[in-house]
């Protein structure tokens, strides 16, 4: 008996823990936020996951429309693609967005620079710090409230 088309698996639902592992393994996602007519914003952003925390960073500056647009309305999402075309994982919650950081080294600045692999020249360090003030940038925090997506197993698709 032959198969009908699209008479494939279903896809599966990641668990809690694959869902941790997909965000872990990326770096790049897609952030939606709410636009004041309530329509989507999505922006391209790379990230880091803070499983213990279930907290997504992201670096970007002040005067970007997703920072407005998040001190609004905190509700966001990230959708981060899996390793092939059918498999993803979207992280929603409400998200916060810290000060500016003004004075390289501050806290903000702390956390922004954890985003990175890091530097092992201090005055890179220093360079860097100073160039985030000179950039507005700030840190969104998306706490992350709902975790989903799902796989689909087909093999050879990877």
């Amino acid at each position: 008996m032959s198969k009908k088309p699209g008479s494939g698996p279903a896809p599966r639902t990641l668990t809690d823990e694959e869902l941790s592992a997909l965000l872990q393994a990326q770096q790049f996602g897609t952030l939606a936020s709410v636009r004041k007519t309530g329509h989507p914003h999505l922006s391209t952003v790379l990230y880091s996951w803070s499983p213990e925390e279930r907290i997504v960073r992201v670096s970007t500056t002040a005067d970007r429309l997703k920072v407005r647009q998040l001190r609004h309305d905190p509700h966001a999402s990230l959708h981060v693609q899996g390793p092939n075309v059918w498999s993803f994982a979207v992280a929603e919650g409400e998200a916060e967005v810290s000060e500016e950081t003004t004075v390289p080294g501050d806290a903000v600045g702390r956390e922004l620079l954890a985003l990175t692999p890091g530097f092992e020249d201090p005055e890179e360090e220093a360079g860097f710090l100073e160039q985030l003030v000179d950039d507005r940038r700030v840190v969104v925090r998306l706490r992350v409230s709902r975790l989903y997506g799902t796989a689909l197993d087909i093999p050879g698709l990877d």
